[in-house]
């Protein structure tokens, strides 16, 4: 998948029953696996902040949910992506006018501070590397490139004897020594 796809990608904020965020977030990312939607939906996040509560006397930090009430998504806006969401136990709907979701501006992301850790892999362009989990599990490729933001690598494999590019989750590759 190319980094264009991924650019076609918007903030979404769906409504979900109040207590019901996290389920709806774990739900969403098993749909997404089950359905390999992987290259649609990117991202499911309940934003949490620290605050510091004072119960009995004493201070005690703990996270709260920033938004009860809603969970956001990082996602290409299609039917079958709107349908999986909307379908999700626990979604009453995407925040927007009548049933059109209307996706975050770039202020209102800066201003909710999204970031996303990024991890390291120690791979080069140019390593040889095994997928261990997914779809393409037991194959070997080359690494053409690599994704920090997206935490994936892009691998050179054989298909039916054409080199073809496939892109794959940090999780999913072992470097070949």
């Amino acid at each position: 998948m190319s980094e264009a796809v991924e650019n076609e990608a918007r903030w979404y904020v769906v409504h979900t029953y109040s207590g019901y965020e996290n389920k709806v977030k774990t739900d969403i990312e098993k749909t997404i696996e089950n359905r390999n939607l992987q290259d649609q939906i990117f991202e499911v996040l309940v934003p949490l902040q620290d605050v510091v509560e004072l119960k009995n006397g004493s201070k005690k930090q703990v996270s709260k949910k920033m938004f009860p009430g809603y969970v956001l998504l990082k996602m290409i806006m299609n039917d079958a992506t709107w349908y999986v969401v909307r379908n999700t136990r626990g979604v009453t709907g995407f925040v927007g006018p009548g049933s059109k979701p209307v996706p975050l501006t770039e202020s209102e992301i800066k201003g909710l501070g999204i970031r996303v850790p990024e991890m390291e892999i120690d791979v080069e362009i140019g390593d040889t590397v095994k997928v261990v989990a997914g779809a393409w599990e037991g194959t070997v490729g080359v690494i053409t490139d690599i994704n920090g933001g997206k935490q994936s690598v892009t691998i050179e494999v054989d298909i039916f004897g054409r080199a073809t590019s496939v892109e794959i989750s940090f999780m999913d590759v072992t470097k070949i020594d």
